[in-house]
This record gives C-alpha cells, sequence and structure tokens, in this order.
C-alpha cells in the first residue's frame, strides 16, 4: 500500500493545527485567584460573609490601572438549599462589586465598593488597596428569614476581574493572554441553620 505524499501533508498539517490548539488554549488559562479562607457566620437578623482572597495584579493589569483604566472585582455568590429527590432549590445571589482606580493627581488608589456614604476610600499603595480586595469583611448575604431552621444550605463563591467592564481595545487581549485574567475556582462553605 502507498501513502501519497498529499495524504502525509494533510496528517501533518492536522497534527500541527492539534499542537497550536493546545498552547493556545493553555496560553488563554486564566491567573488564578487562591481563596485563603471564607465563612459564613450569623449576625442579628442576617447572615454575613467573611473571605480572604490571595493574589497580585500582573504586569499588564498594574499598568492600564496607572494609565487610568478602572478595574473591576466582582465577587460572586450562589446559595442553594439541597433538596433529596431534586434539583437544588436556589436561594439567593448577590454580587459584590469593587472598582479601583489610580489617582494620578494625588498619586493613590482608590476604591469604590458603594458601602459608605462617600462611596470611595483612599489608599497611598497598590499593596494596600488591592489588601481592602482580598479582605471581605461583613458582607450581607441574606435576611435570617429566608432560611429553612434545620435545612443544610450550601454558597458558592468566587472572585473575578470582570473583563467585560475593559474598554473594548483592552478586552481583545483578555482572549489571547491569561496576564488580563484574573478568577478563583469556585469555593463551597456548608451552612445550616
Amino acid at each position: 500500500m502507498s501513502v501519497s505524499h498529499s495524504g502525509v501533508r494533510r496528517c501533518a498539517t492536522a497534527v500541527l493545527l492539534w499542537l497550536a490548539a493546545i498552547s493556545f488554549s493553555a496560553s488563554v488559562a486564566a491567573e488564578t485567584i487562591a481563596v485563603k479562607s471564607a465563612v459564613v457566620r450569623a449576625q442579628e437578623e442576617a447572615f454575613v460573609l467573611d473571605a480572604e482572597f490571595d493574589f497580585s495584579l500582573t504586569a499588564p493589569l498594574e499598568q492600564a490601572l496607572l494609565r487610568g483604566t478602572p478595574l473591576y472585582f466582582v465577587l460572586e455568590t450562589e446559595m442553594s438549599r439541597s433538596r433529596p429527590y431534586w434539583f437544588d432549590e436556589a436561594v439567593s445571589s448577590p454580587q459584590f462589586v469593587r472598582r479601583l482606580t489610580y489617582a494620578a493627581l494625588t498619586n493613590s488608589y482608590r476604591i469604590d465598593t458603594g458601602r459608605t456614604s462617600s462611596g470611595v476610600n483612599s489608599y497611598p499603595t497598590l499593596d494596600e488597596a488591592l489588601r481592602q480586595i482580598r479582605l471581605v469583611r461583613g458582607r450581607t448575604l441574606l435576611d435570617k428569614r429566608e432560611l429553612r431552621l434545620g435545612e443544610r444550605y450550601e454558597l458558592s463563591l468566587r472572585l473575578k476581574l470582570d473583563t467585560t467592564q475593559l474598554p473594548k481595545p483592552l478586552q481583545v487581549n483578555t482572549l489571547v493572554s491569561r496576564e488580563w485574567t484574573l478568577i478563583s475556582d469556585w469555593y463551597r462553605v456548608i451552612l445550616t441553620p
């Protein structure tokens, strides 16, 4: 049986395309944010979240920030109630957004959490500002009355950089370079009120 040169060429081309696809998918994998801890605790009338994350900005993200591009970090949460013999029931899915900006005039970093009356806190260094994003303290998840006593609930949470808030030209970078994407894996916490 003879093999034609065009058949060998097509096979070699297919192998090269497959290898290119593998290397491309590895290059667009996101930089990771590590979840150090997450705890749900009861407070007067609500359940609140305390969490800690570990990450740093990549060089391109830091340069974009210094050039005036705001970075939006989103804490996504999903609370569900386990039900035997049926799908889990979705209870609550609040999101918390923190906007990080750099003010060149005052040489400071600002975080807008939407929680204070002024809405913006200022920090002299990037590390201090990132510390405020890494630490989540006392974020209200839901009212105690929304949960049934003795039932098992699961809270899933993750922190990510919202790349859809970047300017359109920079969004293209998120498709080809992992340095433009920060995201954590989903972290699960079990709660039984």
